[in-house]
């Protein structure tokens, strides 16, 4: 290590021997020096009063001195400052009308300086939305890789989803073994209840002959209306084909105006069974259609890819069960549900005698620790039942009855009447019971459901910014694509590994990349961004 102390005034440096006394800014012979030294002569930034230094490279070198003796000005101001300069000055004139135009520093001479990295003493910043993926540009790497290579699959029953062209389709058909008596439809109608007069006009002005309806194939003259109390399934019928070698053309021709009526789906019916087609990106078991993917599908930041209740940020203000019960080693009758007070047992309440029922009906026994209660009764006590309703008594001066209702549970209710009340003090009451938590929708994982569902490998990208950088890691060095997905990854596979490893390299392996930005130590953030610049690969 060599360390250097400046005081603002023209100093030896103990690190690299007796400096070389010349006048007039005459420099000695420096071409051996400047491949392993940078050589700074005159320097005289801010404080800086000529200072001549030599510093090795290749070393870690220390400036030390009091405050305002000028260690900033010679490092950032001055050697920093020049080196960006040098590098900016280097590009093209169309490069730098971009980046705006550096001053030079002020010293006599600089030899032997490479481009420079500055890593400035400060944390990554309070934006909730700055992540150590973000911070890294791993996950700039990771959207591109996933609109490129990922494979769609629906959020709800998680199965792929793919398109089709109409050549393909018809190919594929045309594979079926000879003989094979197929029916082509076109979806007009999915479960929609109605008598679809206009429907059924359209269809007969369109030329089709036959519809299915409901699954059988009927003759459209005549057939008025259906009826308006079920939900109706209607295709066209667009052709009847027996699978044939030489027959293609003719196949390919009814598989288009399939399409062009169904709207870019159409349904094979042969050996008793339906087979969906699609040319979109489309469920055909849950009637979904995906949307394009693209980089900006994958981002928290973007309309396209962040969640839509929690904005991207993946936590929600909500009524934290924590705070609702702090104190899970008492029973509902020793007030274990702070917002209800202590006895829900007390007839003199109205608002108490509707709990006791409730809880009743949830067969809570009230002196039972909350602890203590089965996995199902905690849900339906805090997380309410559904659309299950409940026959309630109510008695009062002006008589008594009954009313059905449903339980929302206890977060909901009071999470509905806090968003609701309009008085400041009730809002300051609930209040006491409202923190930030996982957004339920998303789950945490700031991107909608679509795009949650675009796996790559086995894994979902948000699956995959959950993992540590050392799982991260080994995700990446065993995920085997091939094909032309192979070559399309190739280089952006390199960066994210590259940058996973300078990660690794600095001590952060046990980060996720999920980490939000604020809660990083100074020191984590400091060798994030180290990392970040040394991945970026500028040498010299």
């Amino acid at each position: 290590m060599s360390t250097t102390t400046t005081n603002g005034k023209r100093q030896s440096k103990q690190s690299t021997g007796k400096r070389a006394k010349q006048s007039n800014g005459s420099a000695p012979q420096l071409a051996g020096l400047e491949l392993d030294h940078v050589y700074i002569q005159g320097a005289s930034e801010h404080n800086l009063k000529s200072v001549d230094v030599r510093i090795p490279k290749r070393s870690l070198v220390v400036l030390s001195g009091v405050s305002g003796s000028g260690k900033s000005s010679l490092a950032f101001d001055t050697l920093y400052a020049e080196g960006q300069r040098r590098y900016v000055e280097s590009l093209s004139a169309y490069a730098r009308q971009f980046l705006g135009r550096l001053d030079k520093p002020k010293f006599d001479a600089i030899r032997g300086l490479s481009p420079t990295i500055s890593i400035e003493q400060k944390t990554t910043g309070n934006n909730p939305r700055s992540t150590v993926g973000t911070i890294t540009e791993i996950a700039d790497y990771l959207r591109v890789l996933y609109a490129r290579v990922g494979r769609q699959h629906c959020h709800q029953c998680g199965q792929p989803v793919s398109g089709q062209s109409a050549q393909q389709i018809a190919h594929e058909l045309a594979a079926l073994p000879s003989g094979t008596k197929l029916i082509l439809l076109a979806p007009l109608l999915v479960n929609r209840k109605g008598e679809h007069r206009d429907l059924l006009d359209r269809a007969r002005a369109s030329g089709y002959v036959r519809l299915r309806v409901d699954g059988e194939i009927v003759e459209t003259e005549g057939l008025e209306a259906l009826d308006k109390r079920k939900k109706h399934f209607v295709e066209a019928v667009i052709d009847r084909v027996v699978i044939r070698e030489g027959d293609l053309a003719r196949l390919y021709d009814s598989v288009e105006q399939a399409l062009g009526a169904g709207e870019g789906q159409l349904i094979a019916n042969y050996d008793g069974k339906d087979r969906v087609f699609s040319e979109h990106l489309a469920c055909t078991k849950c009637g979904i259609s995906f949307p394009e993917l693209t980089p900006q599908s994958f981002s928290f930041n973007s309309p396209q890819g962040m969640c839509p209740d929690c904005n991207g940020l993946g936590t929600r203000v909500a009524i934290d069960p924590a705070l609702v019960i702090p104190d899970p080693s008492l029973s509902l009758d020793d007030g274990a549900v702070i917002p209800w007070g202590e006895d829900v047992s007390s007839k003199t309440n109205w608002a108490h005698g509707f709990r006791g029922q409730i809880i009743k009906y949830l067969g809570i026994n009230p002196k039972k620790p909350i602890k203590q209660l089965s996995k199902k009764q905690h849900n339906e006590l805090l997380w309410g039942t559904g659309e299950k309703t409940y026959k309630v008594k109510w008695s009062g001066k002006t008589g008594q009855g009954s009313f059905e209702v449903e339980w929302e549970g206890l977060i909901p209710r009071l999470m509905r009447r806090f968003s609701q009340t309009k008085s400041e003090r009730a809002k300051q009451w609930y209040a006491r019971f409202v923190g930030d938590a996982d957004c339920t929708t998303c789950n945490g994982g700031r991107m909608r459901a679509e795009s949650a569902a675009v796996k790559l490998g086995s894994h979902g990208l948000v699956e995959v910014s959950k993992l540590t950088v050392d799982s991260a890691c080994e995700f990446f060095e065993q995920l085997n694509l091939k094909g032309a997905d192979k070559e399309i990854a190739a280089e952006v596979l390199k960066e994210i590994r590259s940058r996973l490893e300078f990660l690794r390299a600095v001590g952060l392996g046990y980060l996720s990349l999920d980490r939000a930005g604020p809660t990083l130590s100074g020191g984590e953030s400091q060798r994030i961004r180290l990392a970040s610049q040394v991945g970026s690969e500028l040498t010299g």
